[in-house]
């Protein structure tokens, strides 16, 4: 009998290994310390800011690997983490607050193996690479904004009703209402007790004034849900990030931590998660002079915005659709005349104020209001101090041509860039309430070494153990699944890079047990070609049969386990995840270079020869 492969087995074989030795080679080349800049809206990135970051750090004493323009960011590489933090407080101070200055971990793969797409995998954020962000959730805002709702409704309601009232404000967390008379105050009561139950009011005779407030109870659902949809919100926005087992989890009444494990690019994550940014649509007035508002006071009812350019606008108070009612958000071009533009679908309610305002304002003006809360820190004294700033600007002002509600277009911004962030936070949902970057880190090398070092240290005592075993208890055999068990960590390290998937701690503890399941399947083969000698059966079929007998065998353990990965990837979060990825492909690996990559490489050696005694 003889042992052998078909020839397109044995390439298979070659193919495999010669492609996973590839795709792990980048992880040899390791990450550089690197700080990464972009612009905000208004700033601009071209070489000349490139060079004042060069001649900045060269005032600093700070010499980086490198420092390049590349896709609207400059990257500046170091050789340690002392030089890229110390680069990054003096970057922060000369180049203010018109730019975002990121920590980031930049891969040293070289240039020719980026261009084939050919990447390390990611590592995670309790081994190296990624950023930890404390987010604080302003629920006195989420109150406002509760209680700007309530005034709108309240006035809708009165107005339906046609109770005449003389003004409707809100003020010092409640909402007052003055009517003009006895009768008409009677007749708002009725209204508040028919539409807004919910309101607790207060009657003041004197001044035949209501004043309603938001119960306590209330307020408390209203917090709870705005933690609760800011969550939801993040989590959108992380998965438009593409970040691989991203952490989101509360902690305490109002704060949410964010992990985000192998980010690259930290400055837009930080730009996504950290910005709140919605739209308004309001009709524009065109009844009163815009520079006579700005010169005395705006009439009630109005208010003054201004567009990117400079130029004041006077819209009406009344908000027709806000950011919450957006369903659907994506980026585009005009057809008309190539403009980056964000096409929005609007849901039930949103559309159907469209629909009803539009239709009775053919040939006004209607204006988009891009609303943006932001927290920066400036440098003042010496001393880092977090600033909150909030844009408000009007990014369109459009005639409307017709009636239109759930479908439409908004142009007027800068760049398609600005069109795919705000489509994505659009898309992502509005949060329910701004939230505040407390709390920012980029893990480094030096958090995660003694937990890379612990990491290593048990693959390669687990490995070497394993090895010593092996090649004294089986020989031959045993060198040939020494040198199957190798191919088979390098098969599971490039898997995960050309995935992209990243590796955890737990996910270790994965591939240390893949190890040893990796061996158990050759322990079972062999052992099986000694009871074939045993029972008197010539070295080459004993070698045939070992193999043929053991498999079903070795198929039925890995498939239970595989199937008990499934299920913990399925329903599992984070770091059991990441564990369920690791082991399910060392099992698959497991089996291919058990039992087909090390039945090529005995039938390299004994296939095809008279043999008398194996070295077994």
């Amino acid at each position: 009998m003889e042992n052998r492969f078909p020839i397109w087995k044995n390439l298979l074989v070659v193919t495999v290994v010669v492609i996973g030795i590839f795709f792990s080679l980048p992880n040899l080349y390791g990450q550089d310390p690197s700080i990464q800049i972009s612009a905000q809206r208004k700033a601009t990135l071209n070489e000349s800011t490139l060079e004042s970051v060069k001649q900045s750090l060269s005032q600093a004493g700070l010499t980086p690997i490198s420092a390049v323009l590349e896709e609207n960011t400059i990257l500046v590489r170091f050789n340690d983490t002392d030089n890229q933090l110390k680069a990054s407080d003096r970057l922060k101070e000369d180049l203010g607050s018109g730019y975002t200055v990121a920590l980031n971990l930049a891969p040293a793969t070289p240039d020719w193996m980026q261009s084939m797409n050919v990447n390390p995998m990611y590592l995670g954020l309790d081994l190296r690479g990624g950023v930890h962000f404390l987010l604080d959730v302003d629920m006195e805002a989420a109150i406002r904004q509760a209680e700007e709702r309530y005034t709108a409704d309240i006035r809708l309601a009165l107005r339906n009703a046609k109770v005449r009232y003389l003004a409707v404000q809100r003020a010092n967390s409640k909402i007052w209402v003055k009517f003009k008379d006895r009768e008409t105050l009677e007749a708002g009561i009725r209204v508040f007790d028919k539409e807004l139950g919910s309101l607790k009011i207060s009657e003041d005779e004197n001044d035949l004034r209501l004043t309603a407030t938001i119960s306590e109870a209330e307020q408390k659902e209203i917090r709870e849900f705005a933690l609760a949809q800011n969550m939801t919100t993040l989590r959108n926005r992380v998965n438009e990030l593409g970040v691989a087992e991203p952490v989101i989890q509360q902690q305490g009444d109002r704060r949410i931590v964010v992990q985000l494990p192998g980010v690259q690019d930290t400055t837009q994550a930080k730009d996504i998660l950290g910005a709140t940014a919605t739209l308004e649509f309001r009709m524009v007035d065109a009844e009163h002079d815009v520079q006579n508002a700005i010169r005395n006071h705006a009439p009630i009812g109005t208010r003054i915005y201004y567009e990117r350019d400079g130029n004041p606008v006077l819209l009406k108070r009344r908000v027709i659709v806000t950011g919450d009612q957006i369903v659907d958000a994506s980026s585009g071009l005009d057809q008309q005349n190539g403009a980056p533009s964000v096409f929005i679908s609007l849901n039930g309610v949103g559309a159907k104020k469209m629909a009803q305002t539009t239709r009775t304002n053919i040939g006004k003006q209607m204006a988009v209001v891009f609303i943006e809360n932001k927290v920066h820190t400036a440098i003042e004294n010496g001393e880092k101090v977090r600033r909150k700033t909030q844009v408000e600007e009007v990014i369109n002002v459009a005639t409307i041509q017709g009636s239109f509600s759930k479908r439409f277009q908004i142009t007027g911004l800068d760049s398609t860039r600005e069109a795919r962030n705000l489509s994505l936070l659009l898309r992502a949902g509005a949060l329910a309430a701004p939230v505040e970057i407390v709390e920012e880190r980029t893990i480094g090398p030096s958090l995660g070494k003694d937990n890379i070092e612990r990491g290593l240290t048990s693959v390669i005592a687990g490995f070497a153990v394993v090895l010593v075993f092996m090649a004294i208890h089986y020989r031959v055999f045993g060198m040939v699944a020494n040198l199957a068990l190798t191919i088979n960590l390098v098969l599971i390290v490039s898997i995960l890079s050309m995935l992209q998937a990243t590796l955890t701690l737990p996910g270790i503890a994965g591939i240390v047990l893949t190890v040893g399941m990796a061996v158990d399947a050759n322990v079972l083969i062999f052992e099986r070609i000694r009871e074939e000698i045993r029972n008197g059966n010539s070295p080459q079929s004993s070698i045939y049969f070992g193999y043929e007998k053991a498999f079903s065998t070795i198929f039925d353990a890995n498939i239970t386990t595989l199937l008990v990965a499934l299920v913990l990837f399925g329903f599992g979060t984070g770091p059991i995840k990441g564990f369920a990825v690791t082991l399910s492909i060392g099992i698959l690996t497991s089996m291919f270079t058990a039992i087909m990559g090390t039945r090529s490489l005995i039938n390299l050696i004994y296939g095809n020869k008279r043999v008398k005694k194996l070295a077994i």
